[in-house]
C-alpha cells in the first residue's frame, strides 16, 4: 500500500496532509553536524553512500516525515558531465572551468559518479518503512546551467541570462546536454528505488516571460515526458521557485504531476489558478519556521485551509535554514497533524 505522500502525489487527497521539508537532511540537525565533523566535507559525504543514506534517514527517525529526500546536490550532474566541483567553506559551490572559459566538448564525461548516488537510494529504501516515500531529485536545466556558466551562484544569474540573449543557440546546446544527462540520472534513481522525483528550478524567477517559456517550461517538459515514457507510474514534482504569475502555464505545459510552491505565492490564488485536482506542495516561509512563535501555527492552518479541497503535501517555500530550532519543526508537525 503506497504511503500518504505517494498517494497525494498521484492525486488522492489525504485527510491529514503528508509532510516533508526541502533540505530536511542537513545542518540544522545535531546528528548531521556530528556525522559531518567525523566524515569530512559535503561532497565527500554525498559520494559516501552509507553516510549519505544515514543522513537521508536522520530526519525520518527524528520527526517521522512522510518522505525521505535523497541527500545529494543538484551539481552532481555537471560533475558527472566532467566539470570540476568543490564546496568551499563559507563560499558555497565552485565549478571549473566555467562555460564562459571553455566548451562542453572539452569536458570528459564521468557518469560513474552517479553510481554512489544510486547506492544511497538503495540503502535508504532498505532502511525506511513502506509508508515513507523515497524522493529523488535533479536540478532543472536552467538552474544547473547558471552554475555551469558562472561557476558559482550569482545574485541575478546575469552571466547565464546574457549568454541566453547573446547566443541562444549555445545556451540551447548547454540545456540540451543537461537534459540528456538529467534524464539518465533520474531514471537511475527511480530504478534504484526512488518512488517520486522533484525537479528543482531555484533560479526560475529571474527570467522574463518568453525566456521562462524557453529555458524553464520547455526543458522541464522534455524531462517529464521522458520519465513518463520510461516510468509512467512515478510522479514528477516541478518546483519553479519565483515563477509567480507564470506558474499556471508551467503547471499546464510541463506535464508534471505536482507543483512546488515558494513562500511568495498566495495559496488562495494558487488554488484558483491551477488545474483542478492537481497536487500542490508547500508553501510555508522557511524564515517563519526559523522564527517560530504564535504566527507559525496560524500560517500553517491558513495554508492547510486554502488547499483543503486539493491534494496537498505540506512543505516549505524553499529549503529549511541551518539555524532553525528543532522545537519549531515539532511545532510545525503538531500544527499539521494535530
Amino acid at each position: 500500500m503506497p504511503g500518504p505522500l505517494l498517494e497525494t502525489l498521484k492525486g488522492n487527497r489525504q485527510e491529514i496532509a503528508p509532510v516533508w521539508l526541502m533540505r530536511q537532511a542537513g545542518r540544522y540537525l545535531p546528528e548531521y553536524r556530528a556525522l559531518r565533523a567525523d566524515k569530512g566535507g559535503f561532497l565527500e559525504l554525498v559520494y559516501d553512500s552509507e553516510a549519505a543514506a544515514e543522513i537521508t534517514v536522520q530526519p525520518i527517525r527524528r520527526f517521522g516525515f512522510d518522505g525521505a529526500i535523497l541527500f545529494s546536490d543538484i551539481l552532481i550532474v555537471p560533475h558527472a558531465m566532467g566539470q570540476g566541483l568543490e564546496f568551499l567553506a563559507g563560499e558555497g559551490p565552485k565549478l571549473s572551468p566555467t562555460l564562459l572559459e571553455t566548451e562542453l566538448d572539452n569536458f570528459t564525461k564521468q557518469h560513474e559518479r552517479f553510481e554512489p548516488i544510486y547506492e544511497t537510494v538503495r540503502l535508504t529504501r532498505d532502511q525506511i518503512g513502506d509508508q515513507v516515500t523515497m524522493l529523488g531529485f535533479a536540478g532543472s536545466p536552467w538552474t544547473v546551467a547558471t552554475y555551469m556558466i558562472a561557476g558559482e551562484g550569482s545574485k541575478d544569474q546575469g552571466p547565464a541570462r546574457l549568454l541566453a540573449y547573446r547566443d541562444p543557440q549555445r545556451m540551447q546546446a548547454i540545456c540540451d546536454a543537461i537534459i540528456d544527462v538529467s534524464i539518465e540520472y533520474l531514471r537511475g534513481q527511480i530504478d534504484a528505488g526512488a518512488e517520486a522525483v522533484q525537479l528543482f528550478d531555484s533560479w526560475a524567477g529571474s527570467l522574463a516571460p518568453d525566456e521562462f517559456e524557453r529555458w524553464v517550461i520547455a526543458p522541464n517538459a522534455t524531462i517529464t515526458a521522458a520519465i513518463k515514457d520510461s516510468h509512467p507510474d512515478t510522479p514528477v514534482i516541478g518546483f519553479p521557485k519565483g515563477a509567480g504569475a507564470k506558474l499556471p502555464a508551467y503547471a499546464r505545459e510541463t506535464g508534471v504531476d505536482a507543483v512546488g510552491l515558494d513562500e511568495t505565492l498566495d495559496p488562495a490564488w494558487v488554488h484558483a489558478s491551477l488545474p483542478e485536482g492537481m497536487p500542490v506542495q508547500g508553501n510555508l516561509d522557511p524564515l517563519l519556521l526559523e522564527a517560530g512563535g504564535s504566527a507559525l501555527p496560524v500560517r500553517v492552518k491558513h495554508i492547510l485551509r486554502a488547499f483543503e479541497e486539493r491534494p496537498h503535501v505540506f512543505n516549505l517555500g524553499h529549503g529549511i535554514g541551518q539555524f532553525t530550532p528543532i522545537d519549531h519543526v515539532n511545532d510545525l508537525l503538531q500544527a499539521v497533524r494535530g
